[in-house]
């Protein structure tokens, strides 16, 4: 399921006209991305949490060369199933 095909879905559930659930989802993300972006935690109660995980520097290597290449620390956006999720998915 891509965005737009879950836009139409959350139109259809919410009896709302297209552009309206777009409107609504775009909030939604934008909110979570500025919150993470601010280090904060979002959780979503048996659905699951979004947070930043840290990744420290390290080395890699270049495959098609074989060298050793230095690899910066970076932030990275993390998900956690929570337990409701994960029940759905496993039926």
């Amino acid at each position: 399921m891509n965005k737009g095909e879950f836009v139409e879905a959350l139109a259809d559930r919410l009896d709302v006209s297209r552009a309206q659930a777009d409107r609504a989802l775009s909030a939604v993300l934008d909110i979570i991305a500025e919150r993470m972006a601010a280090g904060e935690k979002v959780s979503f109660t048996g659905f699951g949490s979004f947070e930043v995980s840290e990744r420290a520097e390290r080395t890699g290597r270049n495959p098609q060369t074989g060298a050793s290449i230095k690899i910066a620390a970076s932030r990275v956006p993390k998900f956690s199933a929570g337990a409701t999720l994960k029940g759905a998915v496993n039926g």
